[in-house]
C-alpha cells in the first residue's frame, strides 16, 4: 500500500513559517499573532503602519500595553480561544495614550498548530465613512448653493435700499437716533457678507494646473505668523519627493488658510502652554474613489495634514462638522470647513478628521498631476 505525503506538510516547520510570514507581510491589510499571553508574535508591515509602532517595538510588547484590558477586544480575543471558531466585531475603539483608533473591524482566528494563539485581521472603516459623509455634504452644499442663489437674488436687492435709508437717516437725526440708524447699516452689512460668503458654493467649473503644495504652504504658513498664529510654535514635516497637485492654487491656498486659522484658534485657550501647529505631507497608498457619474477610478495618493495640540473637538460636532452652519465657536457661521470640504470635493478629493484631547488632525487626500492632465 502507497502511503500520498502532502508535499507541503513534508516540508520543515521553519520552511513553512517562513513562507507564511512572507505571504503575511505582503497583505495590504493589518495582520497581528498573538500568542497564548497576547504578546505580539508576528506583524505585518499594514499592521506597523496602522498601529503607528514599530515590528521590533511590538515585540516586546504585550496587547494590554497598546490598549486597555477592559476593551472589547479582548473578549474577541478569549471567545476565539474558547470556542476555536472565527468571530468577527464591528465598529470597535482602540484608544489609549499610544493609539486612537475608531469604527475598526477585527476578525479574530485560532491557530490549531498552536494552542492559545490567535491571528487578528484588522480593517479601518473610517475612509469608508468619511467618503459616505463626505457624499452627504456635497449634497448640502449644493443646497446651500441654491439657496445662495435665491438670497443674492431676492435679499441683497433690498438690503442695498434699506443700507442706503439708514445712512440718509444718520445725517438727518439727533444723536441717540444716529446711533439705531448706524445698528441698522451694520446689520445690513452683516446679512449681506453672509450673502456673499454662501455665493462661494456655487457650482462653477475650477481651472486647475500643476500645484506645488509646499509653495501652498509655505504661503499659508507665512500669513498666518504674520497675523493670527505669530504667537504659535510651526512645525513642518514634508516629503520633499511629491509630484505636483492637479488643483487650483487660490483655492487650495483658501482651503490650508482655514484649517490653518481653526488650528491656531484651538490652541488659543488657556488650557494650551506651548501651542503648536504641524503641517505635513506625504504618501498614502491604497486610497482610490470613484469620480461621481462615472466608472472611472481616481487614487489619491498625496496626503497634507494641519495638525494642533489644542482641546480637541467635542465628540458630538465630530460627525456633522463639514456640514453648514455647524459650528462650536459663539461668533461663528459654520460655513468655513462646509466650503472647505466642497473645495476639496471639487478637486476629486477627500479630507477626513481625527480628534481627542491634545491632537487634532485634519487630512487631505489630493489628485497629482497624471499624464493626461500634463497634456491639457
Amino acid at each position: 500500500m502507497t502511503t500520498r505525503v502532502d508535499p507541503v506538510r513534508a516540508r520543515p516547520a521553519r520552511e513553512r513559517h517562513a513562507d507564511a510570514a512572507a505571504v503575511l507581510g505582503a497583505l495590504p491589510v493589518p495582520v497581528l499573532l498573538l500568542d497564548a499571553e497576547n504578546r505580539f508574535r508576528h506583524v505585518n508591515h499594514a499592521a506597523e503602519q496602522f498601529l503607528g509602532i514599530s515590528a521590533s517595538s511590538l515585540a516586546q510588547m504585550r496587547l494590554s500595553d497598546l490598549v486597555p484590558t477592559d476593551n472589547p477586544l479582548f473578549m474577541l480575543i478569549e471567545q476565539v480561544r474558547n470556542t476555536e471558531v472565527t468571530i468577527a466585531d464591528h465598529d470597535l475603539t482602540l484608544e489609549s495614550p499610544r493609539i486612537n483608533k475608531r469604527g475598526i473591524t477585527v476578525q479574530g482566528s485560532p491557530l490549531p498548530e498552536e494552542p492559545g494563539a490567535v491571528l487578528l485581521v484588522m480593517q479601518d472603516a473610517s475612509a469608508a465613512r468619511s467618503l459616505d459623509r463626505q457624499l452627504a455634504f456635497r449634497g448640502a452644499a449644493r443646497s446651500v448653493s441654491g439657496m445662495a442663489a435665491i438670497l443674492a437674488h431676492e435679499v441683497k436687492n433690498p438690503l442695498s435700499g434699506i443700507r442706503g435709508a439708514a445712512q440718509l437717516l444718520e445725517a438727518s437725526v439727533g444723536p441717540a437716533d444716529r446711533e439705531l440708524a448706524e445698528l441698522i447699516r451694520d446689520e445690513a452689512d452683516r446679512i449681506r457678507d453672509l450673502v456673499d460668503r454662501m455665493e462661494a458654493f456655487g457650482e462653477k467649473p475650477i481651472a486647475r494646473s500643476a500645484v506645488n503644495i509646499h509653495r501652498v504652504l509655505e504661503h499659508v504658513r507665512k500669513l498666518a505668523q504674520s497675523g493670527f498664529a505669530a504667537h504659535i510654535r510651526f512645525v513642518e514635516n514634508y516629503d520633499p519627493s511629491l509630484p505636483p497637485v492637479w488643483g487650483n492654487r487660490d483655492q487650495l491656498i483658501q482651503i490650508m488658510l482655514n484649517l490653518v486659522k481653526n488650528a491656531a484658534e484651538a490652541v488659543t485657550t488657556p488650557s494650551v502652554k506651548r501651542p503648536e501647529i504641524t503641517l505635513s505631507t506625504g504618501f498614502h497608498h491604497g486610497v482610490r474613489v470613484a469620480v461621481p457619474g462615472s466608472t472611472t477610478r481616481v487614487d489619491l495618493p498625496l496626503f497634507v495634514a494641519v495638525r494642533d495640540n489644542g482641546p480637541g473637538i467635542p465628540e458630538d460636532l465630530r460627525p456633522h462638522l463639514f456640514e453648514p452652519f455647524v459650528t462650536s465657536k459663539p461668533t461663528g457661521s459654520g460655513l468655513g470647513l462646509a466650503l472647505v470640504a466642497k473645495i476639496v470635493g471639487d478637486h476629486g478629493g477627500l479630507i477626513a478628521v481625527e480628534s481627542r484631547p491634545g491632537r487634532t488632525e485634519f487630512r487631505l487626500h489630493l489628485p497629482v498631476v497624471s499624464e493626461k492632465d500634463a497634456d491639457q
